[in-house]
């Protein structure tokens, strides 16, 4: 009796064992919480994954300083993609099997998430608010899914029929990277324009990494375009502006959140000159600031020894968001109470100009709103309110 009383006591104990092994979250100690994400640090958008990057640390540190959360400091490991998607997933292994990250926060680009999510899923590590506005980042509905940009097809969709009407435009064409994020941008263009009863009258192409964007330009202008949606994002945005004004072709140039950033204009120069994009936070002008966001600005500052960017925003907030959940999620963080806290989550407006966010058992994505600038005299100027598709 004893015997079999003693195998029982056992079997149970294995049992519990095992399910607690099962129901742990990697990535979680007693005092630490361990993040990955990955950013283009040595590609074409650099500039775009380091400011995320100093984004995401300031929140980090705030925190840390502060005890962490329930007692746990976050770390933050971070790998470089170089834009590149198989790179993506040679540091999705890295990050997921040897790290053991708990959730992947603010990964950069399109197809990087898409080609490393699936590695990311088989180990239950949650997609967190990825630095892309792909609808793949929200649909089809997963639970590890969490979504933090209006998708650029519900942002071109939206502002595009109104900048036609405005511009009296006649024929809409389109310019895109070949890949997931620029097929985005003209599905937006293409919902947006069949809405008014129109099509997008030419489409033309450019490879990850292209620099002469001369036969691109050549082609719209010989097809007569009067206003041209721009699946681009730096030095694509920059290049094929500066083609056309350097060929005397002016259209009208819509682009979306991914070329919504200070380098445009700072690097393009008065070629660039009222273009218009899409955004959803606003880029942190300092003598346009409201005490609050001039006050961080000068703590970001002061830690990094430059001025803060709309992607350092991004970052900063993500965090923000990330801290809000694990917070709600309360000591016994997991994956699942880590779920639980965000099916309630409502993210207040912030200081940097963005809309209320929320999110529940079946919302991914925190908000579709988005808004318009244009570039005048030098700096991006808000043209339109927050709208949704």
């Amino acid at each position: 009796m004893h015997r079999k009383a003693f195998l029982v006591f056992a079997v149970l104990v294995l049992a519990a064992t095992a399910a607690a092994a099962q129901n742990a979250a990697q990535g979680i100690t007693r005092n630490e919480v361990v993040l990955g994400s990955i950013q283009d640090l040595s590609g074409p958008i650099a500039a775009f994954g380091k400011q995320a990057r100093m984004g995401m640390q300031l929140r980090i540190d705030e925190i840390n300083e502060q005890g962490g959360v329930h007692g746990r400091k976050i770390r933050l490991v971070v790998e470089d993609s170089a834009y590149d998607p198989k790179k993506a997933v040679l540091a999705a292994q890295k990050l997921v099997n040897q790290d053991r990250i708990f959730a992947m926060v603010a990964h950069i680009g399109t197809a990087q998430n898409m080609a490393a999510m699936p590695v990311q899923f088989e180990k239950n590590v949650i997609n967190f608010m990825p630095l892309t506005a792909a609808r793949e980042m929200y649909e089809p509905f997963h639970r590890l899914k969490y979504a933090y940009l209006s998708s650029y097809y519900d942002q071109i969709r939206a502002a595009l029929p109104k900048l036609v009407k405005e511009k009296n435009a006649k024929k809409v064409c389109a310019l895109y990277q070949d890949d997931e994020f620029g097929l985005e941008v003209v599905r937006g263009a293409e919902a947006g324009l069949k809405a008014i009863g129109m099509e997008v009258a030419e489409k033309t192409t450019y490879k990850r990494g292209a620099t002469d964007f001369s036969s691109q330009v050549a082609k719209l202008k010989s097809s007569s375009c009067d206003l041209v949606v721009m699946g681009t994002i730096i030095r694509e945005t920059i290049g094929t502006i500066a083609e056309a004004r350097k060929t005397g072709y002016n259209p009208v140039f819509l682009g979306s959140a991914a070329a919504y950033t200070d380098l445009i204009h700072k690097l393009g120069g008065k070629a660039v000159e009222n273009f218009y994009a899409t955004h959803t936070v606003q880029h942190p002008y300092l003598d346009e600031a409201s005490q609050p966001l001039r006050f961080w600005a000068n703590k970001y500052k002061t830690k990094f020894n430059e001025d803060p960017t709309v992607f350092s925003a991004y970052g900063y907030n993500i965090m923000e968001a990330f801290i809000s959940a694990a917070q709600k999620a309360g000591p016994n963080l997991s994956t699942e109470s880590f779920i639980k806290a965000m099916d309630t989550l409502v993210m207040p407006p912030d200081f940097f100009g963005g809309p209320q966010a929320s999110f529940g058992p079946q919302k991914r994505l925190g908000s579709n709103l988005s808004r318009l600038s244009q570039i005048q005299d030098g700096r991006w100027k808000v043209v339109s309110d927050y709208v949704g598709p």
